[in-house]
């Protein structure tokens, strides 16, 4: 297997472990991997009437997996956020909040609720 697709299935490994740990905590998993023009969420998860948009990092530790989410990717993701909530039936009132879910190299999930949000 090529190396590519060895990072690609460790990905979405993680990505489910994620889903996971969020269904465990009671929430819902709304959409996996939704992508709309700005960008892709990786897990978007219902809160009851609200919606929390997580991005996964993986890698060998938590720390090295945090460090590989930049401005860019957040800024993206935020706008992504605000197009899925466009198809919400409270459209840009929704109530929402920006994870980002770390995966080490063990596949143990650290959850930073609350990472970032729009300014």
């Amino acid at each position: 297997m090529h190396r590519g697709a060895v990072a690609h299935r460790a990905g979405q490994a993680a990505e489910m472990a994620v889903a996971d740990d969020y269904q465990r905590r009671g929430y819902g998993v709304a959409c996996m991997r939704w992508r709309g023009r700005a960008g892709e969420v990786d897990l978007i998860a219902r809160d009851g009437d609200g919606l929390i948009f997580v991005e996964v990092k993986r890698g060998r530790s938590f720390s090295r997996a945090a460090e590989r989410l930049g401005r860019r990717q957040m800024e993206r993701l935020c706008t992504t956020a605000q197009e899925f909530c466009a198809t919400e039936p409270h459209g840009s009132l929704t109530e929402i909040r920006f994870d980002v879910a770390l995966v080490d190299q063990y596949g143990a999930v650290r959850v930073i609720e609350n990472a970032f949000g729009t300014a």
